[in-house]
């Protein structure tokens, strides 16, 4: 029989819960039995590694609406789906907030800027998608959208909505084309690799979307169904305006997953791989940034570095176990609070900032 919860203990929760909805957090729904949280004003959109704005110094922003992914793959770096062991919350971000802070970086940084829909779930299980990407697009500021995935959740339906909100390209990663492989590569025993190849194939041949094939190399795992891969995706016309192929390099990162058997190679045994590979097959699978259109551009201003004393309001909980989430008391930015146990949603606490790359911040309360 489950424990009545104290009148007291609830009256806490629902202040809690109250200020966090001022803050623009609130629980949505629930997935995989954690809370998932929707994001909306006045909550900033800049400061955290797995939603809202990335500026890493060039044209190109990452937009991450959502930390939402159907898939368990077994080489996962950020441990997204259904079998996370390290997520305690998710988070999905309203579309009309997420555009107005894509405009309002792309402004502060002075160029047009491609907005690159990814993160650390699959954005195609984001339910606006076509929305948001119509959003971008009139923002003025924004002069092409791409958006990831891992193609579970891709349907012609979706590809046609995409294409008419003027979706221009879709980097698509897939692993293997054999059926029963790929369902254990993604963790997933009703994902199709047939399905996902058939609608790819419909977006190279029948729309104006473009198709960018990123296969993630498994050294020792995967590495014919890389070759089949390359030469599946410059048949069926993938690349018309951008590179048709990249091979993503395994990286094994601390709260992923790791393939049994699988060892991250450097990055100098990565480039005589696949330089190799490239004369083996007689097809190009490097490119420079020019011919992605892509340029170095100003970094928007920190307001803060690592060493800082920032004052922060909690928020409400991480994205990972034993993490916090808390604003600048201007609510310009979200930084992660770690190291820290029983803080409540609306105290305020001081804390010293101990990363801050990419402004990207996480710090520790003092």
């Amino acid at each position: 029989m489950e424990q009545e919860v104290p009148c007291s203990v609830r009256g806490r929760l629902l202040i809690e819960e109250q200020i966090a909805e001022a803050l623009g957090l609130k629980v949505w729904r629930r997935a995989w039995g954690r809370p998932v949280f929707y994001v909306d004003r006045p909550f900033p959109l800049l400061g955290h590694i797995a939603f809202g704005v990335i500026d890493r110094g060039t044209n190109v922003l990452q937009v991450r609406p959502t930390t939402l992914c159907v898939l368990s793959c077994v080489f996962c770096s950020v441990d997204a789906g259904p079998r996370s062991r390290w997520r305690q919350a998710e988070y999905i971000v309203d579309p009309e907030w997420l555009a107005e802070w894509v405009h309002r970086v792309a402004v502060e940084k002075g160029v047009a800027v491609e907005a690159l829909i990814d993160g650390v779930g699959d954005p195609f299980t984001y339910p606006w998608l076509p929305r948001l990407v119509r959003l971008l697009k009139e923002t003025g500021v924004v002069r092409s959208v791409a958006a990831e995935t891992h193609g579970a959740t891709l349907s012609r339906k979706i590809v046609d909505a995409l294409e008419e909100a003027g979706l221009d390209r879709i980097n698509l990663s897939i692993e293997s084309l054999n059926e029963e492989k790929a369902r254990r590569l993604t963790g997933t025993p009703w994902y199709s690799a047939k399905r996902v190849r058939e609608v790819a194939e419909y977006v190279a041949r029948e729309t104006s979307i473009d198709l960018h094939v990123t296969p993630v190399w498994l050294p020792g795992l995967n590495d014919e169904d890389v070759v089949e891969i390359v030469e599946w995706a410059y048949r069926i016309g993938a690349g018309k305006k951008w590179p048709p192929v990249t091979i993503q390099k395994y990286i094994r990162h601390r709260y992923g997953r790791h393939p049994e058997g699988v060892r991250e190679v450097s990055w100098e045994k990565y480039w005589e791989w696949l330089r190799r590979l490239e004369e083996k097959l007689g097809k190009r699978l490097s490119w420079s940034m020019e011919e992605w259109g892509m340029s170095y551009a100003p970094r928007i201003k920190q307001p803060f570095r690592r060493g800082s004393r920032v004052k922060l309001q909690v928020a409400g909980p991480g994205w990972l176990r034993g993490e916090y989430l808390a604003v600048t008391l201007d609510k310009q930015r979200v930084v992660t609070l770690v190291g820290s146990r029983g803080l409540r949603v609306g105290s305020l606490t001081v804390a010293r900032i101990i990363r801050d790359k990419d402004g990207i911040f996480i710090a520790k309360a003092l």
